[in-house]
């Protein structure tokens, strides 16, 4: 797993949570859009934790250059702060596979890493709520 965010704290916290479980690791982090296109195509991840907002292109113009270029591309969940259905509807239409809040529980996250990497597309359930409307 690639983890995509500026924020170190975050990465540092994915990387905690992600760790803790046996079947799941992570191979790599990027802290720009630029560095999650880069570290995509060198280590070839199967899902890349991807976050909206973040410098040298943003986590949807990231998610479609990869997903463009990466040959065999990983599953990307998409994982923000902002609850705003302009970035989940440009995150599906540039090909994510999931969508989330970054303040869901530990025990989401990694439900949601395990879905993505099986072929399941994620939406957290007010992105649903919305689009239904």
């Amino acid at each position: 797993m690639l983890l995509a965010d500026d924020e170190h704290l975050v990465r540092g916290g994915l990387r905690a949570l992600i760790q803790a479980e046996p079947e799941l690791s992570v191979v790599g982090e990027a802290g720009t859009g630029a560095q999650a296109v880069a570290q995509a195509r060198q280590l070839r991840p199967d899902v890349v934790l991807m976050d909206v907002r973040m410098p040298e292109g943003t986590g949807i113009e990231a998610t479609a250059e990869i997903l463009a270029t990466v040959p065999d591309p990983p599953r990307i969940l998409v994982v923000t702060t902002f609850e705003n259905d302009e970035y989940v509807y440009a995150a599906l239409r540039e090909g994510a596979s999931g969508f989330l809040l970054k303040r869901a529980w530990p025990a989401e996250i990694r439900h949601a890493i395990r879905l993505i990497a099986q072929g399941t597309t994620l939406l957290y359930p007010t992105a649903i709520r919305d689009l239904v409307r």
